[in-house]
């Protein structure tokens, strides 16, 4: 049976400090200390887990991360009020830019997206 947390289904076939990564919010350390929190060796693979040992899981994430919905929104309403205000950052949010600095002469496609080509103005003949 699948073990699901926050809403989550772990794959079972994996160690436990990597199935918890599959988490939105949880990356490699801090699913080391969750374990680590929650008396949980990080080398037994999900399947192996008991009942209690994920449940205890459970507790550790509800305390102490905001994991999946809440931080995807809380994320969300970060950007957003940096659109609000109008600062930099915001700006270049809106305007679906590079906000950390980088380049966007050559390269930044992935922010800009595909290429637009815009043709070349017509000389006026004489």
């Amino acid at each position: 049976m699948a073990i699901r947390i926050v809403g989550v289904d772990l794959p079972q076939n994996k160690r436990g400090e990597i199935a918890l990564t599959y988490v939105y919010g949880i990356g490699r350390s801090s699913a080391a200390k969750i374990l680590a929190k929650a008396g949980v060796d990080k080398d037994i693979k999900v399947k192996d887990w008991t009942d209690d040992q994920a449940s205890k899981i459970r507790e550790v994430i509800a305390a102490d991360y905001k994991v999946e919905g809440d931080l995807r929104s809380e994320i969300a309403m970060n950007i957003k009020r940096l659109m609000d205000i109008g600062c930099y950052r915001g700006v270049r949010h809106r305007n679906g830019l590079p906000v950390r600095g980088q380049s966007t002469k050559n390269n930044a496609r992935t922010r800009k997206g595909k290429k637009k080509t815009v043709a070349n103005k017509k000389k006026a003949t004489k």
